[in-house]
């Protein structure tokens, strides 16, 4: 008869210090082990044959340690490698049954999780996020008939029309190869003398050169779906759709020599900027439009619905705000969810289907073969970030990053021994499913002549812009092709600039050295390049309004405020400048010349919230400065408040000052007379005579920093910053 040790005194007594050892060590926080659980007592030394000997190479857990980092990087994206990533839900506002039998777009009480990815394209990993760049604006839905990714960017239209060219797109825009410079820009000889041979690029880069390609923030930037898709109700009806993610805060951006200076203040500046906004509860929110399109109709635009480098003006055709999306948590792991979230524009559900645009149909592709590289193999969809709420039941098995097989015996259908299961659904209108529709032809590699104007829309986007985003536009370019060595390709992009409109031809060659501009194209003949026919777009309207940023949303909420404090500033002033700016919903914080309490004239005390080492006018969207003669002074006599101020100017963000703050106004060369009695506002900055007037300019400052910017001013002389 064998002894149950369990039941020994000895053994209890040893169970008992185990669980007290247990008790102790939950009690104090979670122990270090291997990866299989085992615990770990020395995390610091290796084992080795004696205290100055060799390493022993039975040491497992030295090298299952050394091998976990030896592997924990995975390749990066080819394209859209810096990103940033929220969680979130949308609700539709009401039934979408007329346009689409998609379950996540019926029922307005029904919230569906989303994982959003923000990206940009060009640069590396470590890149910076303020470049000049398309961002991308990838969104998976978690529906319950599986997961919906729509794969856009911020740019509603692309630099070419047939996926055929995308890697010589890359290839082009990327570090030159021979010594991988510059870094997460466009203006080197390569990507130019590409679009230069390429018309059908314009479009797409009047967008990239105007200030959409430098958003304020993720919060700030629009979102399209770049591809025309189909809609399909459950009675069999497709419809033609554009998709828009709509920001509540507007669309709004930096200025150049602002997104240039915070590389170097932040480089993580949206990325910082997203993840502080969703950590104080200001939760981002963008709206989903529709424009649609019945397919009857699609042949009445002078542009073909299926050319990704084209739009649907909102004048032909208005957007439907169908629902909301908000962004409200951050990621718990950078690597584990925006790191390893797979993105693929066929991956749709029933009611939402695919078109023949034929830069889409080369994504459906490239999508799924990156996967198969980067994230080990076919089952990337099984990663947690990427798996569906809606579990795949199918015969798929093993292979790299395979977390769970089928069970049973039965891999394989159809099957009498599983009881048929998994089955057909026997209700094909809730399945995946595509439009029946003729398809004939000839193999031919060439585009349909529906393709071949370049211009047209490029001169609509041109001609909406207000004449700052003109003047800004043509600055984008001076800085491009300033960059560019050869003349003849910048002397090609001026033609083409030509083609868009004269005027723009002119101004951009008279930047960068470029004698003559004629519009002559006929270098493109005979060329394997798409060369343009006469513009078909008599039709489109000369002027959009919608495709400006001066018809966005404007407010001053989630606004970062900065006031710059010194010893001996009047605290009333301070709070009428608090109250004012927290009642907007936006943000203050305090800069002073070091952290630690700043003592007002009345004795009390305000902490600084960051320094003029740590913090620059470039990561504010306005600056104040209060009231107080000791104050003012010194601030006067910091070198640092007073280039922070005259940053600002420049840069065409709300300034106030209040009494004697004034004075660092003037030490910035920013005014020069008396201030009037009361409070004055002149191209964004507000001034106030006095304490009777301090609640005034407090008011009239929150109107000017909702205007997000005072283009006005760089009409005015500018300041050194």
């Amino acid at each position: 008869m064998t002894t149950d040790e369990s039941t020994t005194p000895q053994r209890a007594s040893r169970n008992e210090k185990v669980e007290q050892l247990h008790e102790q060590e939950t009690a104090t926080g979670p122990h270090l082990t291997t990866a299989t659980g085992a615990p770990i007592s020395d995390n610091h030394n290796t084992l080795s044959a004696g205290p100055r000997g060799p390493q022993l190479l039975e040491d497992h857990i030295f090298r299952e340690k050394m091998t976990s980092f030896d592997h924990e990087r995975i390749p990066e994206r080819v394209v859209h490698p810096r990103g940033s990533g929220a969680h979130g839900t949308f609700q539709v506002y009401e039934p979408l049954t007329d346009l689409t039998s998609a379950a996540f777009l019926q029922d307005p009480s029904a919230r569906t999780p989303v994982f959003v990815r923000f990206s940009t394209v060009v640069g590396f990993r470590g890149s910076l996020d303020t470049a000049r760049d398309v961002r991308g604006f990838a969104t998976k839905f978690y529906t319950s008939e599986g997961n919906y990714d729509l794969v856009g960017n911020n740019i509603p239209v692309f630099f070419i029309q047939d996926a055929m060219k995308f890697p010589d797109l890359v290839h082009a825009v990327k570090p030159e190869p021979h010594h991988e410079m510059p870094q997460a820009t466009a203006a080197h000889d390569n990507f130019w003398d590409f679009a230069s041979l390429m018309p059908e690029t314009m479009h797409t880069l009047m967008w990239v050169l105007s200030d959409r390609g430098i958003p304020r923030s993720y919060r700030m930037m629009s979102g399209f779906g770049v591809h025309t898709f189909r809609f399909v109700n459950a009675q069999g009806r497709s419809r033609f759709v554009k998709l828009h993610w709509l920001p509540a805060l507007g669309t709004h951006s930096l200025v150049w020599d602002e997104s240039q200076k915070l590389g170097g203040a932040d480089p993580d500046f949206h990325r910082r900027d997203l993840w502080e906004a969703i950590e104080a509860g200001d939760f981002p929110e963008y709206e989903l439009g529709l424009q649609v399109v019945d397919e009857e109709d699609a042949g009445s635009f002078d542009f073909d619905l299926l050319d990704a480098t084209k739009l649907i003006p909102e004048e032909l055709v208005p957007i439907r705000r169908v629902g909301k999306m908000t962004l409200d948590r951050n990621p718990q792991s950078f690597f584990a969810e925006t790191e390893q979230v797979a993105f693929h524009p066929g991956h749709v559900v029933p009611g939402i289907e695919v078109t023949e645009d034929p830069l889409l149909q080369g994504r459906l592709f490239s999508y799924v073969d990156t996967q198969l590289t980067r994230l080990g193999g076919p089952n990337f969809n099984e990663i947690p970030i990427n798996r569906p709420l809606a579990g795949p039941t199918n015969n798929q098995q093993d292979g790299f990053m395979r977390q769970a097989n089928p069970s049973g015996r039965v891999n394989y259908e159809p099957s009498s021994l599983g009881e048929g299961c998994p089955m057909h659904l026997d209700d094909p209108a809730r399945a995946l499913a595509a439009v029946p529709a003729r398809v004939e032809g000839d193999k031919v590699r060439e585009r349909s002549e529906s393709f071949r104007d370049h211009f047209t829309q490029a001169t609509l986007f041109w001609n909406s812009q207000s004449e700052a985003e003109k003047d800004h536009l043509v600055a984008a370019i001076h800085f491009e092709l300033g960059k560019v060595e050869h003349l003849h390709i910048r002397q090609r992009m001026c033609d083409l600039f030509h083609q868009v409109d004269p005027d723009l031809g002119r101004r951009a060659a008279e930047g960068i050295g470029v004698r003559e501009v004629t519009g002559d194209l006929s270098y493109l003949e005979g060329s394997t390049a798409p060369t343009p026919n006469d513009r078909r777009g008599a039709a489109a309207p000369g002027h959009a309004p919608s495709l400006s940023m001066a018809q966005t949303t404007f407010t001053a909420a989630t606004r970062k405020v900065a006031v710059l404090l010194a010893h001996g500033f009047d605290h009333a002033s301070y709070e009428a400048l608090r109250r004012a700016v927290e009642g907007a919903g936006a943000r203050l914080e305090v800069v002073a010349e070091v952290l630690g309490p700043v003592t007002a004239a009345g004795g009390e005390e305000v902490e600084a919230d960051k320094s003029h080492v740590t913090a620059k006018s470039v990561l504010f969207d306005a600056v104040a400065v209060p009231d107080g003669t000791d104050g003012a002074r010194a601030l006067c006599h910091q070198g640092d408040a007073v280039q922070f101020v005259q940053e600002a100017f420049k840069h065409c963000k709300a300034l106030v000052a209040f009494g004697e703050g004034v004075e660092v106004l003037r030490r910035a060369g920013l005014e020069d007379g008396p201030v009037a009695d009361g409070a004055q506002v002149t191209a964004g900055v507000v001034t106030s005579s006095g304490p009777d007037s301090h609640d005034e300019a407090a008011d009239r400052f929150v109107e000017a920093v909702a205007a997000h910017r005072h283009w006005d001013r760089e009409e005015q002389r500018q300041v050194p910053a």
